[in-house]
């Protein structure tokens, strides 16, 4: 299995800048698998600390685009005290232009955006759908456009996120076998529930590289093909249960796992793209 590049994306905003700037550079290394990490909506030092713990625990590197004065001097202070790689990439600019021309910036963060009532909505949407990540609120999967279900390492949150971008409230749920399923699940039109699914193969190695991420024996029940294949199954039964679409993750991107998605809740492509 390839190396993984795990790209932590911090952003006062909607992270969009920080997400296809990641992407541009991770395909210049086509041997790396890269994964990223969103962090939308960070505006307090208490949560950007805590995001570069997890970085340093998880061997990443941090790729800001932080406009709200001060957290982004504190983002490379802190970067460079706990060692994690750190990418600034908004402030160089920002410094060049005003030297430049002797003016100062706003410190709004996403004032690319134009405050319109569509604008608001993604806002709505992404905050949707960190609120009801991993199942966190039992009444979201009522209130979802989309609710993602699938077992731990099958992209639930990425595809949340990307999704939200696109208008579309979405809440997930991690399926564990033997674990209670809310009853709201029951209660939701099949046409809006999507089973996420992968390979037993996949599915292994990427959790043994989980565990050597941070740090820990990778050959644990966690990852042992007989977990894997228990966990799958669980997922399946339930998914025929519900009859719902099941869309295998394993060899996808989040785009195309996402347009998947789209295509069959019948809409044209993505939602208001970003102008």
């Amino acid at each position: 299995m390839a190396d993984e590049l795990k790209l932590f994306l911090i952003s006062d905003s909607i992270g969009e800048t920080s997400l296809k700037l990641a992407q541009a550079v991770a395909a210049q290394f086509p041997d790396l698998t890269a994964q990223y990490v969103r962090f939308p909506f960070v505006n307090t030092e208490k949560k950007l600390i805590e995001i570069f713990d997890q970085a340093k625990a998880e061997d990443g590197i941090v790729v800001h685009t932080l406009a709200t004065p001060g957290l982004g001097k504190l983002a490379n202070s802190y970067g460079k005290e706990v060692g994690v790689p750190t990418f600034d990439v908004f402030t160089p600019i920002v410094s060049a232009i005003q030297t430049k021309f002797q003016l100062e910036p706003t410190g709004v963060a996403g004032a690319i955006h134009d405050l319109n009532e569509k604008y608001f909505d993604r806002i709505s949407a992404m905050e949707f759908a960190v609120l009801y990540d991993d199942g966190k609120d039992p009444k979201g999967f009522l209130e979802a456009d989309i609710v993602l279900l699938g077992v731990s390492r099958t992209s639930k949150t990425p595809l949340s996120l990307f999704l939200a971008n696109r208008n579309l409230k979405v809440a997930n749920l991690p399926l564990v076998p033997n674990a209670h399923i809310p009853e709201e699940i029951y209660q939701i039109d099949s046409n809006k529930i999507v089973g996420l699914t992968t390979d037993p193969s996949v599915l292994m190695e990427f959790r043994r590289q989980r565990m050597l991420a941070y740090g820990l024996n990778p050959d644990t029940t966690y990852s042992a093909r007989e977990q894997v294949t228990q966990e799958l199954e669980f997922a399946d039964d339930l998914y025929a249960k519900l009859g719902c679409i099941v869309i295998n993750t394993a060899h996808r991107s989040i785009e195309e796992t996402a347009t998947i998605i789209l295509d069959h809740m019948g809409l044209d492509g993505f939602q208001e793209e970003k102008k």
